[in-house]
């Protein structure tokens, strides 16, 4: 039998808004399907709640202080080309020279190992700066993202002072229009044509979905899937007390559409809209997925294929009068992270895992020579056995000030342990300790109530200190346990 193919799916701003995450109001019988047939995480973690950075260390299988990539302008291999430093989103500034010019990302060591490498869609940052040929066998297709291609109403056309691709109209659009009109039905089927191309040959395929990111625009029909009305409203909607100012943000990416207010209360009537767009936009991608599946049902090629889909980080929705990203809470951090794969088990795992560990995951999955260079660890034994002791925590982090350039000032370490979170604010020169975060996991109000100053878990405090800066191999599981369990005959 030959080597196992790889669908690789990407969703950006993706929380864990699925069915099979048991999310009440998500319609997503695609994506369920899949779940149902693999293994759903259910503690997954990235490593930066935003974009670039998120992608980078996934793609690289390193973490962001070892590649340098802690924002949406810096590239892990070389420098911002001269022509885009006068784009609006990338002026004034420096940038950073490429921490690893000579990473093999992961396609990239698929391709060096025989495979195909393809790539349809958002799977690095979407800016032109932040792509990466040498991952693929052949051109990307469709990969460039700019939000003029998420507007088709003629009321969210720029004008024309303001006519580039990166333009912010309406935050939501609800077109009579088919799925093909908007990016992510194009990509689908651009993929489907893919797959009937390289099906006879090992290939390694990774499609990128946009949606759900802002503006929540999709086909009207996937609205009409939804009563806003019966779409649950924020939990705790209101900006937590007693947190660092590092802790929080003013969703200035949200800001930035015309009918939303630059500052203060989003009103209620626009958050129910925004919540309605953000599932109907879920319900659009997951239509897009279900066009994969059944592809490679139609081509034969379902049995020997691994489908590894995962969302490049969670979401806020206005919990904690929060939208979008860039925090080192649960809700941005958590993600979904699906792997189907021929030979292993079905079912959900507890266990915490992190984004980096998907890169050796695949490896192992599909029989290719495992790198020691990489900073995740192979869950292939977990698609065996799901309730193995793994590692002690999941680490992420965010800068602050949050900017599109430039090195930080402050970085907040994240860690996720089986009970708490505590997060450290540093200042990303010297290390020292400027501030801190412990939300215990056990309590009702999830991430609410920092109880850094809380007298009764002042030992645990120091406790989780030690361990963050302990650092992300102390939390591995035994040596042994990683070495002893691989995916059996994955690749004869």
């Amino acid at each position: 039998m030959r080597k196992p193919n790889v669908l690789f799916i990407a969703v950006d701003d993706l929380r864990t808004a699925l069915g099979c995450y048991g999310d009440s109001n998500a319609i997503t019988p695609n994506i369920d399907r899949l779940a149902a047939a693999g293994m759903v995480f259910k503690r997954a973690y990235c490593q930066q709640a935003v974009c670039n950075p998120s992608r980078a260390s996934l793609m690289t299988g390193l973490r962001p202080d070892t590649i340098k990539v802690w924002d949406l302008k810096s590239h892990f291999r070389h420098e911002l080309p001269d022509q885009w430093a006068d784009l609006p989103q990338y002026r004034g500034g420096t940038h950073f020279r490429g921490a690893r010019p000579n990473v093999f990302t992961l396609p990239e060591y698929f391709k060096q190992n025989g495979y195909s490498a393809r790539s349809v869609g958002k799977i690095y940052h979407g800016s032109p700066h932040a792509q990466d040929p040498q991952s693929w066998s052949a051109d990307a297709l469709l990969n460039i993202v700019w939000k003029s291609a998420d507007y088709l109403l003629p009321e969210n056309q720029a004008p024309p002072a303001a006519n580039w691709p990166g333009y912010k109209m309406a935050a939501t659009e609800a077109a009579d229009a088919p799925d093909d009109a908007y990016g992510d039905g194009k990509v689908a089927a651009a993929a489907c044509k893919l797959i009937a191309e390289v099906g006879a040959e090992p290939f390694f395929l990774a499609v990128g979905f946009r949606k759900p990111h802002l503006p929540f625009s999709a086909p009207k029909r996937y609205w009409n899937l939804y009563q806003r009305e019966e779409i649950s409203p924020p939990e705790y909607a209101e900006k937590p007390t007693g947190i660092p100012d590092f802790a929080w943000h003013n969703s200035q990416e949200l800001r930035g559409y015309r009918d939303v207010p630059d500052a203060g209360a989003i009103p209620d009537d626009l958050v129910r809209r925004l919540r309605h767009g953000y599932y109907a936009c879920v319900s659009y991608m997951d239509a897009q997925v279900g066009k994969l599946i059944d592809a490679l049902e139609q081509h034969s090629l379902r049995e020997n294929t691994v489908v590894a889909l995962w969302g490049d980080h969670g979401y806020h929705l206005g919990e904690k009068a929060l939208w979008c990203k860039t925090t080192n809470y649960e809700l941005d951090t958590r993600a979904p992270l699906i792997i189907d794969a021929p030979g292993a088990g079905a079912g959900e795992c507890d266990a915490l895992v992190e984004f980096v560990d998907i890169y050796p995951t695949l490896l192992d999955c599909c029989g290719l020579p495992p790198r020691d260079d990489l900073e995740g660890l192979s869950l292939a034994p977990l698609l065996q056995q799901p309730r193995l002791p793994w590692k002690t925590a999941a680490f992420s982090q965010f800068p602050r000030p949050w900017s599109y350039h430039g090195e930080p000032e402050v970085m907040g370490y994240s860690m996720r342990t089986d009970r708490y979170r505590y997060t450290e604010w540093q200042d990303f020169s010297s290390g020292d300790a400027l501030d801190c975060e412990l939300y215990d996991n056990a309590e009702a109000h999830t991430e609410i109530d920092n109880l850094a100053g809380d007298a009764r878990y002042a030992q645990t405090l120091k406790e989780l200190s030690a361990r963050l800066h302990a650092g992300w191999r102390a939390a591995l599981p035994e040596a042994n346990l990683a070495n002893s369990l691989r995916m059996p005959d994955a690749a004869q």
